[in-house]
């Protein structure tokens, strides 16, 4: 009966280090999926700030780009477009189909920006207007912010899926379905650019 009671005490034993272990691995990956959550909240953040300055940069090129209609239209289409994909992306961060849309959206955003930018070369008067120098600013101010959210963002992902890989979080993040989360990254290599603001 001793030995007996001896292995129950060993099992039990067992079966308690290996719930604890659970417990913490769970806590962890728990930890992990919101810490990129909350990054990508960060993202968003100036992703509607970057939405809320495009309008007012198209009303005051209005004004100056008058044969440029199309041009404008498709900054603001664009950006309606990457507006609805960035809601899509808030309400699940990480998925990867929200996230390639996203990326997709603002890379066609950044282009139709650039396209905008390159146009206002030829509008001299516009260059000078204080308007839009000050938008520009903000706007290169805000694509910065976007960068380094971006970044920390890409880092707090890495990290979670990083722990939801390694042995023996692996096995319990099966178990408790934490699937991976996607990088938020360009698609193409003049995506990765922000647009060039100069007036």
């Amino acid at each position: 009966m001793g030995g007996a009671v001896i292995t129950l005490i060993v099992l039990g034993g067992l079966a308690v280090l290996l719930g604890i272990i659970a417990i913490g691995i769970y806590n962890k990956l728990v930890m992990l999926r919101n810490r990129y959550k909350n990054a990508f909240a960060q993202i968003d953040v100036q992703l509607k700030r970057r939405y809320d300055l495009i309008p007012n940069l198209v009303e005051i090129a209005k004004g100056y780009m008058k044969h440029e209609k199309e041009t404008l239209e498709a900054v603001i289409q664009a950006r309606n477009q990457a507006a609805s994909a960035g809601q899509a992306a808030a309400a699940n961060p990480g998925d990867p189909k929200a996230m390639k849309s996203l990326g997709s959206a603002e890379g066609q955003l950044t282009g139709a920006l650039g396209r905008m930018f390159a146009l206002s070369e030829s509008y001299p008067d516009l260059k000078a207007n204080e308007n839009m120098m000050s938008l520009q600013e903000e706007l290169s101010s805000t694509e910065n912010k976007v960068a380094f959210s971006r970044q920390a963002y890409n880092d707090a992902v890495t990290r979670y899926n990083t722990s939801r890989e390694v042995f023996p979080s692996v096995v319990f993040a099966g178990m408790f379905n934490f699937g991976p989360a996607d990088l938020f990254e360009v698609e193409s290599e003049l995506e990765r650019e922000a647009p060039k603001v100069s007036f």
